[in-house]
């Protein structure tokens, strides 16, 4: 079990990216059951030693990642390590491409009710946010969605795994998003 464990850690140390678990059940010649297993007894070992690396799952892949608690260090040594900042209009439209991807731009626009390309663009720069392909219909606009950086980054394994709007949220926001309409258009 130790030697397949290591290859295991050996893999994904070296890739340096998420893999998937088929991948990983190929290269040592079990099933997906068994891989499984023999991952999540990894990802215990790393949690409840006093690591400086875990393993992650992110949509049926696994990686290997510093622990975030060390970041600040890691950003000591590595001035590349930038951290970026997702203002309030990014969330929104960050929020809007989560819930409903895959989305177009005017999609989006419509939601949002103004222009979107700015925070698009820095989404992508950011790699939260990716194209998904075309959708079929006139002038086939682009699709955006959340790429794996974005399930990394906000503890997710999957987009199946955001948090649910209650009902009642939800009307609460429609709510005020009426009431502020209503303002703006007595200004």
């Amino acid at each position: 079990m130790d030697r397949i464990e290591a290859i295991i850690e050996a893999i994904l140390f070296s890739m340096g990216k998420a893999v998937e678990l088929e991948k990983i059940a190929e290269a040592i010649e079990h099933d997906k059951k068994t891989t499984k297993k023999i991952l999540n007894h990894l990802m215990d070992k790393y949690d409840s030693e006093n690591r400086g690396i875990t393993i992650i799952e992110i949509d049926n892949s696994y990686q290997m990642c510093t622990k975030t608690e060390y970041y600040e260090f890691i950003r000591k040594v590595n001035n590349k390590t930038k951290k970026f900042m997702l203002t309030d209009v990014l969330l929104e439209t960050l929020s809007i491409i989560a819930y409903k991807q895959p989305i177009t731009k005017s999609q989006i626009e419509s939601i949002r009710g103004v222009s979107s390309s700015h925070s698009i663009n820095k989404l992508i720069d950011y790699n939260l946010v990716c194209e998904k392909g075309r959708m079929d219909a006139p002038g086939r606009p682009i699709l955006f969605g959340t790429t794996q950086e974005f399930l990394r980054n906000f503890g997710f394994k999957s987009v199946n795994d955001l948090p649910l709007i209650e009902e009642e949220t939800l009307s609460t926001i429609e709510l005020e998003v009426e009431s502020e309409i209503l303002k703006e258009e007595n200004i």
